[in-house]
């Protein structure tokens, strides 16, 4: 339109003549941005957290498994060391390391009680690279090799064992004939972290594991982490390729509360952007509507004078969409400076309890992607300025006589 520039500085000048209820309309849109964007970076945080606190323990990025195990997770459902192909897939560069694992349900007996649980079997060299539990170790030592004869128990399971460290446990499992093995071990290590990791799993070595179940080399599953969570799909592709006959399986499928904690963490994002955008909408709306009420007089005499409705309703609309637009502006200032400020991580150490219940890190390191940030912003606008519709509308399509004698 030839007559924007003209209607867009009117639009700037009329925003000014009443300062209050300019302010108070940016300063709600500033404040529904801000709180949408900080809540985002803080939910996507602990989403993060969380997610990664119980896939670096065991579940790791994805899988590998023989057909049949995560129906039924027995020695009887076992595979063979990855051959050439798949051993080549594995170290691809998008993964950043993978482990073998022999897991099977075992039960544990100590001098005192006896509990169920998972026996892991680990190769710690290779396992350090995709699991936390080493780094979790708050008493004795970590297992140094596969053929290592100790164990290592979660300290909460220790205490309901009511063992410690030096003293002797009996683990039994079935092998695969269907008989039942038993083996002692001394408790060399206890971890931290994760109750329920704690109270459900023990690790002893690979080749320990493996001989007494008495599976030669075969293993449970192949555990891998990928350098980037985008590269998941691709890489799950590439392995099914590389084994076609394994079950491969990405955390999404091992671990459904995870993945739906991290689902619902990002919708939450929008709910509280609905919420937020209910509230600017009512602001926005009546502040307009007021403006457009005071302002009957004067749209009634640009009409009268030749103004056709269409620029009355452009007006009215560039009004609303630069006084959001400042708005979203400062919100988004304000949010970046927030969440940037907060690079450092927010400490929760003092709900370390809490936190671990809910199974996130005790930081949270809030970050809000270029992109959801920008996505963000552009709806809070474009509903900002869709609110102004009908303010416009009425402004545009005011009666000249009748808006001459309004008083």
């Amino acid at each position: 339109m030839k007559n924007l520039p003209v209607l867009f500085s009117l639009a700037w000048r009329n925003l000014w003549r009443n300062p209050n209820r300019t302010l108070v309309t940016f300063v709600v849109v500033a404040v529904a941005l801000y709180s949408v964007l900080v809540l985002g970076a803080a939910m996507d945080a602990w989403a993060r957290s969380s997610r990664d606190a119980n896939l670096n323990l065991l579940t790791g990025s994805g899988q590998i498994h023989a057909k049949g195990y995560l129906n039924n997770p027995t020695v009887s459902y076992r595979m063979p060391e990855p051959d050439k192909s798949l051993t080549q897939a594995l170290n691809d560069p998008a993964i950043s390391g993978w482990a073998s694992r022999v897991r099977v349900p075992a039960v544990i007996q100590s001098e005192y009680k006896t509990l169920p649980l998972i026996l892991v079997g680990i190769v710690p060299e290779r396992e350090q690279h995709i699991s936390t539990i080493s780094h979790q170790i708050s008493a004795g030592q970590y297992l140094t090799s596969p053929d290592d004869r100790g164990i290592v128990l979660g300290a909460h399971l220790a205490k309901r064992l009511k063992t410690r460290l030096g003293k002797r446990v009996v683990v039994m499992a079935q092998t695969r004939d269907g008989h039942m093995a038993e083996q002692a071990f001394q408790v060399i290590g206890l971890f931290a972290g994760n109750q329920e990791v704690q109270d459900n799993y023990t690790f002893v070595g690979l080749n320990t594991a493996r001989h007494m179940l008495d599976i030669g080399e075969d293993i449970s599953e192949i555990s891998f982490t990928i350098a980037h969570e985008q590269l998941l799909d691709t890489t799950i592709h590439r392995l099914r390729q590389a084994a076609p006959s394994l079950d491969v399986a990405s955390w999404r499928i091992l671990s459904p509360m995870t993945s739906a904690i991290d689902v619902l963490m990002q919708g939450m994002v929008y709910i509280w952007l609905l919420v937020m955008c209910a509230f600017m909408a009512i602001g926005v709306t009546n502040t307009q509507l007021m403006a457009v009420f005071e302002r009957v007089r004067e749209f009634g005499l640009l009409l009268a004078l030749g103004m056709r409705p269409r620029q009355i309703l452009t007006q009215v609309l560039l009004e609303s969409a630069l006084l959001i637009g400042c708005g979203v502006l400062a919100g988004m200032g304000a949010a970046t400076a927030t969440i940037l400020a907060l690079h450092d991580g927010i400490n929760l150490s003092f709900l370390a309890q809490g936190a671990e219940y809910l199974g996130s890190g005790h930081v949270l390191y809030p970050q809000l992607a270029p992109d959801q940030l920008l996505t963000l912003s552009v709806i809070v606008w474009i509903l900002g300025v869709i609110v102004a519709l009908w303010p416009a509308y009425r402004a545009s399509h005011s009666n000249p006589v009748e808006a001459m004698h309004h008083v």
